[in-house]
C-alpha cells in the first residue's frame, strides 16, 4: 500500500482498485462463478433447508459445502457463502499476493478470512444500505500511531465491467468514521452522500465493514456477479449469515487441494485467546 492508498483509504474507507486480477483470472473466475450459478439453479428445489444467523432462511448443498439464500429470476439474487468449497479456480484468490498486501497493510497480526460470497444480482435488484456511523467491535475501523488496525475488511473483485446501470456497488465515502447513525432511506441511491463506484473486469474494491455501503438498483438488463471475501485478525470467525462467529467452512474436498500458505488464512486463533469484546449492538443481535 502506498502513500497514496493509504491516505484515501483513511479518508473514504475505500480504495478503487484498477486491474487488481489479470484479465485471464477475471475471465477464469467469472466462468466459474456461471458454472456455480447454474448448479445452484438447478438444485435448489432439492436442497436441505438451514435456517442461519438471524433467521436467514437459506439451504445447504452437502456435495459442494455451500450455504446459499436468495433466488434467481427479475429483482432476484443469489449468494452462495463458501464458494471455495464447489470449485478449486476460485482458490486463486487466496493466494493473491497484490490482494494480501493490501489487507497486510490495514490488518494487525495474522490474517485470515472470514467470508467469502459469490453474488449473483438480476435486473431489478438492490442491495440495501448497511453500516456506517457507530459499530460494534468485529466491524470497527481504527487508526492510530501504528497505523491500521482493521477489523473486517472486505474485497470485491469485479470479473466483468459494470456500468451505472449495471446495479454497482456503492458507498458514503467518510461514514466509517462518523459519529452519528446514518439517516438510511427506501435504496441506497436516495440516501444522502451515497456515490456508485462503476468499473471494468479484474478491477477490485476494498473497504473497511465500518462504511456506509449497498448496491444500487440493477436498471440494466446484465445480470450482475461479484466475488466478495472478507479479511480480519485471526480472532475474527466467520462472518457468513449461515455459520455466523463459527469456524469457517472448507470441505475435505476443498482443504486437500490448498497449500499450506492457503490453509493459514483459514486457522482461527485458539479459543479464548483474544475474545470478542462485547458491545450493546453485539448482545443485541446475538439475542434474536
Amino acid at each position: 500500500m502506498d502513500d497514496r492508498q493509504r491516505y484515501l483509504f483513511d479518508l473514504n474507507g475505500f480504495l478503487h482498485i484498477p486491474a487488481l486480477l489479470a484479465s485471464d483470472q477475471a475471465s477464469a473466475l467469472l466462468a466459474a462463478s456461471e458454472r456455480l450459478e447454474r448448479r445452484v439453479a438447478g438444485r435448489w428445489p432439492v436442497l436441505p433447508h438451514r435456517r442461519g444467523w438471524m433467521g436467514m432462511e437459506g439451504r445447504v448443498d452437502p456435495d459442494d459445502g455451500i450455504y446459499i439464500y436468495g433466488g434467481g429470476g427479475p429483482g432476484g439474487t443469489w449468494v452462495v457463502e463458501d464458494f471455495w468449497n464447489a470449485d478449486p479456480t476460485f482458490h486463486l484468490l487466496l493466494d493473491h499476493a497484490p490482494t494480501l498486501a493490501i489487507t497486510r497493510a490495514t490488518i494487525r497480526g495474522r490474517v485470515t478470512v472470514n467470508n467469502a460470497e459469490l453474488r449473483v444480482r438480476y435486473p431489478g435488484n438492490h442491495t440495501g444500505a448497511h453500516m456506517g456511523g457507530p459499530i460494534d467491535a468485529k466491524y470497527a475501523y481504527r487508526h492510530d500511531a501504528r497505523g491500521f488496525d482493521c477489523m473486517m475488511t472486505r474485497m470485491i473483485y469485479l470479473l466483468h465491467d459494470v456500468g451505472p446501470d449495471d446495479g454497482p456497488f456503492c458507498v458514503v465515502p467518510g461514514s466509517h468514521k462518523a459519529a452519528y447513525p446514518p439517516p438510511g432511506a427506501a435504496l441506497p441511491e436516495e440516501e444522502p452522500g451515497m456515490i456508485a463506484i462503476t468499473g471494468k473486469a479484474g478491477d477490485a474494491i476494498y473497504f473497511t465493514e465500518a462504511l456506509r455501503h449497498g448496491g444500487f438498483v440493477n436498471r440494466g438488463s446484465r445480470t450482475r456477479r461479484t466475488l466478495h471475501v472478507g479479511y480480519g485478525p485471526a480472532w475474527l470467525r466467520s462472518q457468513h449469515f449461515g455459520s455466523m462467529d463459527e469456524p469457517q467452512v472448507v470441505g475435505e474436498r476443498a482443504w486437500a487441494a490448498l497449500t499450506g500458505a492457503q490453509r493459514e488464512l483459514f486457522l482461527p486463533l485458539p479459543e479464548g485467546d483474544r475474545p470478542l469484546p462485547a458491545t450493546p449492538r453485539a448482545e443485541a443481535l446475538a439475542a434474536h
